[in-house]
């Protein structure tokens, strides 16, 4: 199950930024008394009473003038209500309810979706009277709070976590292999799905029940059930450039908090960007199944080397990720795009791979037998056992002597040595050392 997504959605300067950075616990989106200044990363891990999400602040590139907010809150409200789970609405308690505030609320209350209506700046007990008027939004008791201070928000955060055990039944039935299709803009995402599902020649449909289901693409094939992710980003085409980046990227985050299986879509004519790494950091970071497509192949001038020479290219900008599959196609021709399907099956079959104790612990011993723990201090690793705890990604824990004794290469070498013994292409596994009393 992914982490629940609550998304923050309001006018400009009436503190989404400030509230963000409390709930992430650290300054991310960059405050100031100025409506525009949101410009940079815009989502975060947090928690609450053991309860772990995802938060997203729908800023962005704000307005710069009165004529375009309406236009602005919509488009940030659209995107709140597709992916997220909960929405906490951000009003402005000073400034009082506005004509933006009401048609926000609007779109809100038709999505059908939790929302929050949390009213910001109540400083003082003698400015709870300011929270009234905004009952009007037809959103529920309104909850005061500071969050320049910090007034209020154990009391919204736990309102935000008791929607999150209805969550499960939004998301698709365990059966289908979750999907994220990512990348920069234009690199041939959207002709990839598209070719993907006319070459199937299934029935897709949407399925009803959340907003977020109209973005998503089910299939059935005889490999098994899929829902492919759109991370494409909004239909409309927008005039701002770095609106559209900041929404793609808080699209393309939520949709790798779903997945089971990543597909990072590269354009074989340009070199991997700082933003690809940077996404398939952010998957990879996430414990996902991981597969690299390069799009565009038949565009590139080859020979005999230039396949090696990409993918040499490639394992130096992606080097933590060294078991991640290749694949080279085109999705306009349609060269090589049915093996995509064959290769996402094979990943998640890997991410849910369980290895039986016995024979995991005998590929170890052997592994011990051949290379000797080196002494760390003056203490030498001693394993007793390992097993198998979980999958999504498979992660394993080594009862030894003690932890403190292990060195990393050695960590590294018994990651190997799993791998070598037991295929697990396409995703990361997890390696966990504990003391064992004797």
């Amino acid at each position: 199950m992914a982490k629940p997504i609550v998304a923050i959605v309001g006018r400009p300067n009436v503190g989404k930024s400030t509230l963000f950075n409390k709930l992430a616990g650290k300054r991310i989106s960059i405050v100031e008394d100025t409506p525009g200044v949101t410009r940079d990363r815009v989502y975060a891990e947090s928690e609450w009473v053991a309860k772990k999400f995802t938060i997203i602040d729908t800023g962005g590139i704000e307005p710069e003038n009165d004529d375009i907010i309406l236009s602005q809150m919509r488009r940030q409200a659209q995107i709140a209500i597709e992916m997220s789970h909960v929405i906490i609405f951000i009003v402005d308690g000073k400034q009082g309810l506005t004509d933006a505030d009401n048609e926000v609320a609007q779109m809100l209350r038709k999505s059908k979706k939790p929302v929050l209506l949390v009213v910001n700046k109540i400083d003082k007990s003698k400015e709870e009277n300011n929270i009234y008027e905004f009952y009007n939004l037809g959103l529920g008791d309104p909850i005061s709070i500071s969050a320049a201070q910090g007034l209020g928000l154990g009391d919204m955060l736990d309102e935000v976590v008791k929607y999150f055990d209805d969550i499960e039944a939004n998301e698709p039935e365990e059966e289908y292999i979750k999907v994220a299709v990512v990348g920069k803009p234009n690199v041939g995402k959207s002709s990839l799905i598209n070719r993907i599902l006319g070459e199937e020649r299934v029935i897709v449909s949407n399925i009803p029940g959340t907003t977020r289901d109209a973005i998503d693409s089910y299939l059935e094939t005889d490999l098994g059930k899929f829902v492919l992710i759109d991370t494409a980003g909004l239909r409309k085409k927008s005039k701002i450039k770095e609106e559209v980046e900041k929404y793609s990227a808080v699209r393309t985050m939520a949709a790798i908090e779903r997945c089971d299986v990543c597909v990072l879509v590269l354009d074989a004519t340009e070199s991997v960007s700082e933003q690809d790494e940077r996404i398939i950091g952010y998957a990879h970071e996430s414990n996902k199944a991981i597969f690299v497509i390069v799009n565009k192949w038949d565009l590139v001038e080859k020979d005999d080397k230039t396949m090696k020479a990409f993918k040499d290219n490639m394992a130096v900008n992606f080097s933590f990720m060294a078991y991640a599959p290749y694949l080279f196609i085109s999705a306009k021709t349609g060269q090589r795009v049915h093996k995509v399907l064959e290769i996402i099956k094979k990943c998640y079959d890997n991410y849910n791979k369980r290895i039986a104790t016995g024979v995991l612990n005998d590929v170890i011993s052997n592994a011990v037998l051949m290379k000797e723990p080196p002494v760390v201090g003056v203490t030498r690793l001693k394993i007793y056992y390992v097993t198998q705890i979980g999958t999504k990604p498979p992660t394993f824990v080594f009862f030894v002597n003690n932890p403190n004794a292990l060195h990393f290469s050695y960590q590294r070498y018994l990651e190997n040595k799993i791998r070598q013994s037991f295929d697990f292409e396409g995703t990361g596994i997890k390696t966990i050392f504990r003391e064992r009393k004797d």
